[in-house]
């Protein structure tokens, strides 16, 4: 297993999901990923679930509230990356242009967190831990394996995120455009797709989640057998075979197949 007992701050740590039907969405990702579920005592606040893979946490499930969901907030994936102060850096992105949609609180004795809008639109999270630090396995079936930002200015989300969080990027040809992939020291730890296609028309900038899985095409063809959808057929890229899926509720992620674990 690809096991993680802490991050460095700058890493994507977490990622949980927000959803219409709690209960539901966890009963499809666990038939669909293998996790099991565990409900969470949460002191009388917010119902949320852990999702777990061979005993370790790999992501979370909330209930979005009603008037979220009266708003017409659609189901999604959130993307946490470690900080050592979330407060601090929730201000700092306010003062590069960003808008703090969560301020840092705490949750309980697991750590803090903060909901942080780019300047573009992109949402995203940042986590300070306590007692929880994330993703206990990651870049295996059913874990984290890359979070990515689709965006339709590469140069000014390198401004951002490289002033707020201390990204450094390096930009790789992959399909016939450039694909800047985010380095935390020598690590690679996501990227940025660039929106420039036609089909990206009419599509607002935002992270994607991207797990790990041992079978894409198998794993695409589950999600569509019960009552997903497939946005983007299964197909070979430098580092492995990927598919963009959509979930019964609206949710939209990306499973990869990779050529080996990075």
């Amino acid at each position: 297993m690809s096991e993680r007992t802490r991050y460095e701050p700058g890493v994507f740590c977490w990622v949980d999901y927000v959803a219409h039907d709690k209960a539901a969405a966890e009963r499809w990702y666990a038939e669909l990923l293998g996790w099991d579920i565990e409900q969470q005592d949460t002191g009388g606040g917010p119902p949320y679930a852990m999702a777990r893979r061979h005993g370790k946490p790999v992501a979370g499930f909330g209930q979005m509230s009603d008037e979220m969901k009266a708003a017409g907030i659609r189901p999604r994936w959130n993307d946490y990356v470690s900080v050592r102060d979330a407060a601090a850096t929730a201000a700092k992105a306010e003062a590069l242009g960003g808008k703090v949609t969560v301020p840092a609180m705490k949750v309980m004795d697991a750590g803090w967190l903060a909901f942080i809008v780019d300047p573009a639109g992109a949402a995203f999270a940042v986590w300070q831990p306590d007692q929880h630090h994330g993703a206990g396995i990651v870049n295996e079936h059913g874990a984290l394996s890359w979070n990515e930002l689709a965006t339709s200015d590469v140069a000014k989300a390198k401004e951002f995120y490289g002033a707020l969080l201390g990204w450094r990027f390096e930009d790789k040809p992959m399909g016939g455009m450039d694909y800047t992939v985010i380095k935390v020291g020598e690590r690679d730890n996501g990227g940025f797709m660039p929106m420039t296609g036609p089909e990206w028309v009419g599509v607002p900038p935002h992270w994607m989640t991207y797990f790990g899985v041992d079978d894409c095409d198998g794993i695409a063809e589950r999600a569509k057998a019960t009552g997903g959808k497939i946005c983007v057929p299964p197909h070979d890229i430098p580092p492995g075979r990927f598919s963009v899926l959509e979930d019964p509720q609206g949710g939209v992620f990306t499973v990869i197949e990779l050529s080996s674990p990075a």
